[in-house]
């Protein structure tokens, strides 16, 4: 039996009242559907205009996934291959470089990378590209260089170093951005025009976009961050003046309801209503461990504007799947091992256990990523999930 409505109603609540967000919006979602859709709070703070359960917000790398299962029905279809060398269908990636450091003068010092980058280390994460905001070696080459960072959607801006050799570490990075590119590059569509053609509108995905409406602007939540008193206000974002490409690792806005449609995919092996998405083996492969011995370590943060350290589950042994983080272990929450999860650099979050049928999602429009009070909360939702089973 699915947790009790006003049991989840209260943790939003109680998260919004102790200011771990200004607005949250939830769902909870089996196999069958939608079991629990709720929310809290404002949507610009201060104006009285609710977060209602059908607000739109940035999901940042929540996207990731969507991105991953498209290049997954290419693979299926034969058009990507996990273990080629990626430069065969993006040539920017051909003979990647790794950055050694800086000289004197503060140039890059780079060395040619051992090995190819193949499309399972970009969705594993392991392909040596990181994000600046959580590494102050690429701050510093973005400087040295003046190259502009990925929020210009130039696409110069995915044109940087590794930070190690492909296959060797773990680092969150940029990744899942030129997985977007490989898409674009062997369908000869944009990745939103393949993404709505060959997920959103087979599973009824309506309010999940690259470039949204004026419809949806008019249900958005806005953007908000902490003042030094503790207090939030809503901020502007920057927007790219002349975007050259979508952001497959974070350009999505949705709403909870259409992301929960795509978890009840994932929970019903790829297929829902008679519309299968992906592969049921696929599906099983996707949530498997695709990087050995090596695990998901804390993000630690380089830009504290736009996140705290970071490390979803901390302590909770995590490895990588194509695209899921996987929880090697039992969590404290109640979820079990093997389920799937990841976030959102504005504190949206999702999970999925297939082994119990059940997944979720919690949305939030908040910077820094990680903020203490709304990860508890979210932590605080799940485990109401599983103590109402």
């Amino acid at each position: 039996m699915p947790a009790a409505a006003a049991d989840l109603d209260a943790v939003l609540e109680k998260g919004v009242s102790e200011g771990a967000a200004p607005g949250i919006v939830a769902a909870v979602v089996d196999a069958d559907g939608v079991t629990y859709l709720g929310s809290a709070g404002e949507r610009s703070i201060g104006t009285g205009v609710e977060m209602t359960t059908d607000t739109v917000g940035a999901i940042f790398s929540m996207t990731k996934v969507i991105t991953g299962t498209a290049a997954m029905q290419l693979v299926e279809q034969g058009k990507l291959d996990l273990d080629a060398d990626a430069g065969t269908v993006c040539p920017e990636l051909s003979n990647p470089v790794v950055l050694e450091g800086f000289d004197d003068d503060g140039q890059p010092v780079t060395r040619p990378a051992v090995g190819p980058i193949t499309l399972r280390h970009l969705l594993t994460h392991t392909a040596g590209f990181v994000y600046d905001v959580w590494n102050p070696q690429m701050a510093q080459w973005y400087e040295a260089t003046g190259t502009p960072n990925i929020f210009s959607l130039e696409k110069k801006s995915l044109a940087i170093p590794l930070m190690f050799d492909p296959g060797t570490q773990w680092q969150y990075g940029i990744n899942i951005d030129w997985v977007g590119l490989m898409i674009e590059a062997v369908s000869g569509q944009t990745l939103g025009e393949y993404c709505t053609e060959n997920i959103f509108a087979p599973l009824g995905m309506n309010e999940t976009t690259f470039a949204p409406t004026d419809a949806l602007l008019g249900r958005a939540s806005a953007m908000h961050t902490r003042m030094e008193d503790g207090a939030f206000v809503a901020i502007d974002l920057p927007q790219a003046e002349n975007p050259e490409f979508e952001m497959g690792g974070g350009g999505l806005v949705s709403t909870m309801s259409d992301y929960a449609k795509f978890i009840r995919m994932i929970l019903n092996d790829g297929e829902v209503d008679g519309v299968r998405v992906l592969g049921a083996s696929t599906v099983a492969d996707m949530s498997q461990n695709h990087m050995g011995d090596l695990r998901v370590s804390e993000l630690k943060t380089a830009m504290p504007p736009f996140s705290v350290d970071a490390e979803m589950f901390a302590g909770e042994a995590k490895s990588w799947g194509l695209t899921f983080q996987v929880h090697e272990e039992a969590s404290a929450t109640g979820a079990p091992k093997g389920t799937l999860s990841w976030a959102g650099l504005a504190n949206s979050f999702f999970w999925i256990d297939r082994e119990n049928g059940l997944g979720g999602c919690y949305m939030s429009q908040l910077i820094p990523f990680a903020e203490k009070g709304t990860v508890d909360t979210f932590y605080s939702f799940m485990s109401a999930v599983y103590d109402g089973r």
